[in-house]
């Protein structure tokens, strides 16, 4: 049993991980948003297990990919903030990955019919 656990709880990561890649990149697509305002928005989805700790590493793996651009805003309420916007290859990666992950829910609720 504890394989099994152990798998599922390796499953569970990289299938978290992706999946808060493209809700990073849908909040992006609605606006600029500086991080810790996206933490706040994606601590609801259930079982995501966000936290400031997970999203900005994704944050900075998108923007080295070229997906997110970032720029550091003065705040007069206290330090500064690291604003991320969508670039335009983000958009297109955000569609593709949209289109995919239809295709794939379909997928996996078809049942098969028997011969």
């Amino acid at each position: 049993m504890n394989a099994n656990l152990s798998y599922y709880e390796n499953w569970m990561r990289q299938a978290r991980k992706g999946v808060l890649e493209v809700c990073i990149l849908r909040r992006l697509r609605e606006g600029e948003r500086y991080g810790y305002d996206l933490v706040r928005s994606l601590v609801g989805i259930p079982g995501a297990g966000v936290s400031e700790g997970t999203i900005y590493p994704l944050l900075s793996r998108l923007r080295g990919q070229g997906l997110v651009s970032s720029r550091l805003v003065e705040s007069a309420e206290g330090p500064a903030r690291k604003y991320y916007a969508l670039t335009p290859g983000g958009l297109s990666t955000l569609l593709l990955m949209e289109a995919h992950w239809d295709q794939l829910v379909d997928a996996v609720n078809v049942t098969e019919e028997s011969d």
